[in-house]
């Protein structure tokens, strides 16, 4: 699909991961340069820029990361199915608020989410479901809030989540309209299923909690699965850090701000780049967080996250496979852009007060 998501088979396994290696090892010999050489005499100036740039935004993300290694360790030990069990009915507003909230309760990137999502069309979710889930989970996944939170604060996180939120409802509930009306083909894998009462999960989680392990070699084993399923986001933020310190280097502050800043021109650039950039969810968040603190951008900033979803090329094709109609993936672009535009003004018009 990408290589975004690694592939499990044994001659993917036994393939170096370059972009990860790369990646890690270029920050980690920044991280040091700065650390050892403060005073950087004699460093190139776009060396000490880089340097001093993954200094300061892998001080920034330490804590939030190693957070993270926790949460998905423990999202391991919860079974899918009790997160998927709360999808709903198809076709209803109650379940696309359902395909929402699972598409952020889950732990993946903007392309290992498509695997999840097609499998979900393939058992019945609406059109507008698989949208919601798709629009709203990838830098959503708790990994990522937490590190965007230690990246830009916890107000500027919790907003963009809620509005990326009403854009995955709105374009979902549009989505299945449109099929209503015949404008769109059903998904012919769609079944009458009872709705689940979200009161009776609590069963399950109650039994999970009282039946997990609380010992030294528990949390050992939690953190080893922990670090070993976060490797794709590793890999995806590494090579993010090193995309954004690229840009500082390379792209002089007052430039920055002039043609990525809070304004209209800034906008469309942004979104020209989150289309013509091909990165994962993970890679985004440190560009993101950088068109938000050096260009005073926020409108930018969540254009960048979300436009990234909504013109994915692999998205687009990998929806058109599973739906075989063209219609129905590009109308993901269609609807969601306007959407994503307009929020994008607002928050740079509200930022300039």
């Amino acid at each position: 699909m990408s290589d975004c998501c690694p592939s499990d088979s044994p001659a993917a396994k036994s393939r170096p991961d370059y972009l990860l290696w790369c990646s890690g090892i270029t920050v980690v010999i920044g991280y040091l340069l700065f650390w050892l050489l403060p005073e950087r005499v004699d460093m190139p100036l776009w060396l000490a820029t880089m340097s001093e740039g993954i200094f300061e935004l892998v001080n920034k993300m330490w804590l939030g990361l190693v957070a993270a290694v926790v949460f998905v360790g423990l999202l391991e030990r919860i079974p899918r199915e009790l997160v998927m069990s709360a999808l709903g009915q198809g076709g209803t507003v109650k379940g696309i608020l359902r395909a929402t909230l699972a598409g952020v309760a889950l732990d993946l990137c903007s392309h290992g989410i498509l695997m999840i999502g097609a499998k979900l069309y393939e058992r019945g979710a609406s059109i507008g479901q698989l949208m919601a889930f798709l629009i709203a989970s990838p830098w959503n996944s708790l990994s990522l809030t937490i590190i965007m939170i230690s990246l830009i604060g916890w107000q500027w996180t919790l907003l963009f989540i809620a509005l990326s939120m009403v854009i995955g409802i709105v374009t979902g509930i549009f989505f299945d309209g449109l099929v209503v009306r015949g404008k769109l083909p059903p998904n012919p894998h769609k079944i009458e299923t009872p709705t689940v009462n979200m009161l009776s999960l609590w069963p399950g989680i109650v039994r999970l909690i009282k039946t997990a392990e609380y010992t030294p070699r528990a949390f050992g084993s939690l953190l080893i699965d922990g670090i070993r399923d976060s490797r794709m986001v590793f890999r995806w933020l590494l090579f993010g850090i090193v995309l954004a310190v690229l840009i500082r280097a390379m792209v002089p502050l007052d430039l920055y701000q002039d043609y990525f800043g809070p304004t209209v021109a800034g906008l469309m650039l942004t979104l020209l780049a989150a289309t013509i950039i091909e990165v994962c969810s993970e890679g985004s968040t440190p560009i993101a967080a950088d068109l938000l603190t050096r260009a005073a951008a926020p409108g930018n900033s969540f254009t960048f996250l979300m436009a990234g979803v909504a013109t994915d090329y692999t998205e687009i094709m990998v929806l058109r496979d599973v739906t075989k109609s063209w219609k129905i993936a590009l109308f993901l672009p269609l609807i969601t852009l306007p959407q994503v535009l307009l929020i994008g003004w607002i928050l740079n018009m509200a930022s300039l007060g």
